[in-house]
């Protein structure tokens, strides 16, 4: 069954042009269409804002300050159907544009740029504390992997075009041609060649161009001449990076806790963005009844003749930040903010809204920069006479913290800024919250959701693929042992019967306490006057050996394992109790580079197996064979399959087998079947709990 090819790819095929002019041909449309949509967003929300508040309030002036409570919840019931339709809009957007770089070669489904662009702008346009670079940096991902899939491009191709529209995405929004592109390299790591790094430029300027040309050449913050006062001031600023990191980690653990907390609540998803949009307003209403209270200029809405005022908290927040920079704002509003920004955003992004934490990361460092620069200002008035400097610091340190990004911090802020005077100061503020908080959480915000999936985010595919399978799906759990008193010559004959070169050695409590090698033995065999009469394996075992966790990534094992070229590695219980669990070798890492691809396989096919199945009523599929599946081992006329499923192929260490009555099938077989999806689906004693890792179009 052969998939029709777009009269576009077709005419590619036909014609052939130079790979590298389609690509960057392909880059500045990505470009320029991302820029489009961004300006298109940004003009939505701000449409969205004003009807909510100012039409909503002209209309129904008896609302008053409630509608700080009914505008959210109505925006919360509007984006929870739009989340239904394509999952993948739900929260920042960034995770799951990571997600499809690791798992399914850059593939996006085109819908979800459209549903993002929604529910975002109705979130954000409704008061949702959010910010509007997540969104639109996930719709230039979905355009540029559409365009790719449209084209059949390979995945290494898909995967630039999904760095183009990211780069693409921030540019256009921050104006920030550079920040855009060393987003798409510092966080999203797509391990660009020259060639590649030159598309994303491309792309990053075609966006900005775009944008440009309709709004005009504007920066995001009007910022004032600051500079660096005294060489002693740089200890100020570190101060402000330690501070940022340790709010950026508060700031993820609040929203990795709202998530959770939403995520396992037995309630309908349809619902869930309104009910967290309800105690956003509640927040809202309360902050607005606190006493003298400022807005700066651009933090209303206006409609029917009516200006309403925005609460800090809501939205973006880029006027409150604008006010931070320019020292315009009360230190006890910022002190507030410092809480009530990453809570708002909490509540709305951890329920299921949409929007992105990028903005939200800037607010929070703005005003925590902004209350500590007060506070240096007061201790230290001849060192520190610019609160507002210390604002904009710590909008790049705070972002550095959460997002591990000290580049693309600094240059986001030169570029929103238009000021470079203050470069070491966000060098040493970026770098030290980025370190200091990978540290004490070695999680990002963009990469904490993708490790609560058993996804893992590094630079280099392989590593990737060993980060996501644990010791305990490959140890050995029952190895072979010897006790710490048994005689050297009992030992000596295990290694004669088993052919293992090395055991785990245990006390009486099961408690592991060292391990002895064949090699240890004839070290010891080797020294003059030796006598194994009155020797015990705990006299020649190795004491306290290296270990790991039944729940670790198998690369900490590989660590642990290649500087000291050791051949296995004990496997401990994670409870204190010390006891042996299993054991590793180097066969087992190999045998889990093999488990990590077929699950990488899997993961790159499974949501577009999911839509298949939506659309077509009969279909190849294809199950790979695992070692728990119960019909492993067992011939294939012993299989109950109904009527309308064939068995076609099996395919076995590179040969294709035709299935017959007779033919026993293994682990690792990637077995063919064709019929109804339905009754595919369905077959419960056929692979047991397998999953499905790929289908034929």
């Amino acid at each position: 069954m052969t998939p029709k090819r777009s009269t576009l790819s077709s005419y590619l095929d036909r014609f052939a042009p130079p790979e590298g002019f389609l690509l960057l041909m392909l880059s500045v449309f990505v470009g320029a269409c991302t820029g489009l949509a961004s300006v298109f967003f940004v003009k939505l929300i701000f449409a969205i804002q004003d009807f909510s508040y100012g039409t909503i309030s002209g209309l129904l002036p008896f609302l008053g300050k409630w509608i700080y409570l009914i505008a959210p919840i109505l925006g919360g019931l509007l984006v929870g159907p739009l989340i239904l339709m394509a999952h993948e809009a739900k929260g920042h957007g960034v995770p799951e544009v990571m997600q499809a770089l690791i798992l399914r070669g850059g593939r996006i489904r085109a819908r979800v740029a459209a549903a993002k662009i929604m529910a975002s702008a109705l979130c954000i346009g409704t008061g949702g504390s959010a910010g509007r670079e997540g969104p639109i940096i996930q719709v230039g991902a979905a355009l540029g992997s559409s365009v790719g899939q449209v084209l059949r491009l390979s995945d290494e191709r898909i995967r630039n075009l999904v760095a183009c529209g990211a780069a693409a995405g921030i540019a256009a929004t921050f104006n920030a041609p550079m920040a855009g592109v060393a987003f798409a390299i510092e966080v999203l790591m797509c391990g660009l060649q020259m060639r590649a790094f030159g598309n994303v430029v491309i792309a990053a300027v075609s966006a900005v161009v775009v944008s440009r040309a309709i709004i005009g050449d504007r920066f995001a913050f009007q910022v004032p001449a600051y500079s660096l006062n005294s060489p002693g001031e740089i200890i100020l600023y570190l101060i402000l990076g330690l501070m940022a990191a340790l709010v950026g980690i508060m700031f993820m653990k609040m929203l990795d806790f709202s998530e959770n907390i939403f995520d396992d609540w037995k309630f309908p998803q349809l619902f869930k963005p309104a009910v967290g949009s309800l105690l956003l307003g509640l927040l809202g209403v309360a902050y607005m009844n606190l006493p003298d209270l400022t807005f700066p200029a651009g933090s209303a809405a206006h409609g029917s003749g009516v200006v309403m005022p925005i609460p800090h908290m809501y939205g973006a927040g880029f006027p409150f930040i604008q006010a931070a920079i320019q020292n315009h704002a009360a230190l006890w509003i910022l002190f507030i903010l410092i809480l009530l920004k990453p809570l708002a955003t909490s509540l709305t992004l951890g329920s299921g809204n949409s929007g992105g934490v990028f903005a939200p990361s800037l607010f929070t460092g703005a005003v925590l920069g902004g209350a500590m620069g007060h506070l240096f200002n007061h201790w230290f008035p001849s060192i520190a006479n610019n609160p507002g400097a210390y604002a904009l610091v710590g909008m790049a340190a705070l972002f550095s913290a959460t997002a591990r990004a000290p580049l693309t911090a600094m240059l986001i802020v030169f570029e929103m800024s238009n000021d470079y005077a203050m470069i070491l100061p966000l060098m040493v503020a970026g770098v030290t919250a980025s370190y200091f908080s990978q540290w004490l959480h070695p999680e990002s915000i963009y990469t904490m959701k993708l490790a609560k999936r058993g996804v893992r985010f590094v630079e280099g595919r392989d590593m990737d693929i060993m980060q996501a399978v644990k010791v305990s799906e490959v140890m050995r759990s029952k190895p072979v042992t010897v006790h710490k008193d048994a005689s050297i010559s009992e030992v000596m004959a295990l290694f004669q019967e088993t052919n293992i070169l090395g055991f785990p050695v245990l006390a009486d409590d099961d408690k592991l306490c060292g391990i002895i090698t064949l090699q240890d033995m004839h070290r010891a065999q080797s020294q003059p006057n030796f006598s194994s009469k009155n020797l015990r394996v705990a006299d020649l075992a190795v004491e306290d050996p290296i270990t790991v966790y039944p729940d670790e990534p198998i690369w900490v094992a590989i660590q642990k394992m290649s500087p000291r070229d050791l051949a296995r590695l004990p496997v401990i219980s994670r409870d204190g109790s010390g006891r042996l669990s299993g054991i590793i070798s180097r066969s087992d890492i190999l045998r889990a580079y093999d488990v990590g691809i077929v699950r990488k396989q899997r993961g790159q096919i499974v949501e577009h197996q999911v839509e298949l199945r939506k659309q077509k009523e009969n279909g190849y599929v294809e199950f790979v064979l695992q070692q728990e599946d119960t019909c492993n081992n067992a011939m294939v006329r012993d299989l109950s399959l109904p009527d309308t499923i064939n068995m076609v192929s099996i395919k076995r260490g590179g040969q294709i087998l035709i299935p017959r009555g007779q033919t026993v099938l293994k682990e690792g077989d990637v077995i063919t079947v064709y019929g109804r999806i339905k009754d595919i689906n369905d077959i419960k004693g056929f692979l047991n709990a397998c999953q499905l890792p790929a289908q034929k179009p």
